[in-house]
């Protein structure tokens, strides 16, 4: 363990368990090689990234991220198809705009792209490793029968499609996590970052590199917890008193409902936040998180909201919150509501309207 991965505690959401039964659509495609990778180039099929969040109707080089194959098992793939064995198949989910979203089989679809555009990390792709008559042939280099024979090969998906809940893609969330191959184990604000994508997530990215905040949190979370947090601030200020457990889905359901900033605008949620972000520093400095030694994330909920809420109704009382603080953190039941079982929904309620009471 890296200390960055410990530096912020208490995201206990990460182990939850989202209690729903689906209603998922999902039908069979078979797509051939040539027309798969076209669709790659055009981004008509995009792949989540979690390093970093970018319009990803723009973004191709998304493919590239989260690459883990070897060359010799993406040769010995590429071999398959040219020697007409059967390929596993993909996950892919489709969205409202109609492109296509990968679920699993990223590291196949990059191998296939790569290919066909004679580039893998840099450097030409020549085959190597397989059978004689295919080592050292480049995509434009195969004979012309078995270039057919590749761009005829069939590539089997499941797409799937969620109906019920209707509202947040909770399942194709589910999904993920159980799909999930790239070789690292995500973080839940990975996943939304990549599912949700769209105007709220660049905005979480731009907040979250506000100095103020950053000298509140601390080094920049490489798994998104920090985002996690700007996240959590929201979803809890406007919309705490509908609370339920697990908070894992209640953030789910915000950020898929405010994907496009239609529940609170950019400008509404970038206001609360830098004059929540402000107060808190300035009155209680860089520290104001940390009852320890880490970041406390249960902490920072029950600060920010109950700045952010005092901002909001126009009675911000920076010199009251020093003190607000300290007898936060001398109440036994307070302190229990930010130590264990921090998503449980009667601590989260605890937590919030004592909060919210002691800073007013």
């Amino acid at each position: 363990m890296t200390t960055e991965e410990h530096y912020i505690d208490a995201l206990d959401e990460a182990h939850e368990v989202i209690p729903f039964t689906y209603s998922i659509a999902s039908y069979g495609a078979d797509y051939p090689i040539d027309s798969l990778v076209k669709r790659i180039n055009n981004s008509d099929i995009l792949v989540p990234t979690f390093e970093r969040e970018d319009d990803l109707a723009n973004d191709v080089d998304a493919f590239q991220r989260e690459y883990v194959w070897p060359r010799s098992k993406a040769d010995r793939f590429i071999e398959s198809l040219l020697l007409g064995l059967p390929v596993p198949g993909i996950f892919l989910v489709k969205e409202d705009t109609g492109r296509l979203l990968v679920l699993d089989g990223h590291q196949r679809l990059y191998t296939l792209q790569s290919y066909y555009n004679g580039i893998i990390h840099g450097r030409e792709y020549q085959l190597a490793g397989i059978q004689e008559r295919f080592i050292g042939r480049t995509y434009k280099d195969l004979d012309v029968e078995d270039r057919r024979r590749l761009d005829d090969s069939i590539m089997h998906a499941t797409v799937v499609r969620q109906e019920e809940p209707s509202q947040d893609w909770s399942s194709i969330y589910s999904i993920f996590e159980r799909l999930n191959t790239g070789g690292i184990s995500l973080q839940p604000q990975e996943i939304r970052m990549a599912l949700y994508h769209g105007p709220f997530s660049a905005l979480l990215r731009e907040l979250n590199m506000v100095q103020e905040w950053r000298d509140l949190i601390g080094p920049v979370s490489k798994r998104l917890k920090d985002v996690e947090l700007i996240l959590r601030f929201f979803a809890l200020l406007y919309y705490h008193s509908s609370y339920k457990s697990p908070m894992k889905d209640f953030l789910n359901r915000y950020m898929a409902a405010n994907k496009t900033l239609e529940k609170q605008t950019s400008e509404e949620l970038r206001s609360i936040f830098l004059k929540t972000t402000h107060m808190i520093q300035a009155a209680l400095g860089d520290g104001a998180f940390r009852p320890e030694r880490a970041v406390n994330a249960a902490l920072v909920d029950a600060l920010m909201v109950g700045v952010g809420t005092t901002i909001s109704a126009g009675r911000p009382n920076p010199d009251k919150l020093a003190k607000a603080r300290d007898q936060l953190l001398a109440d036994d039941g307070f302190v229990d509501a930010i130590s264990t079982g921090t998503s449980q929904k009667p601590k989260v309620d605890f937590r919030i309207a004592n909060a919210i009471t002691a800073i007013r």
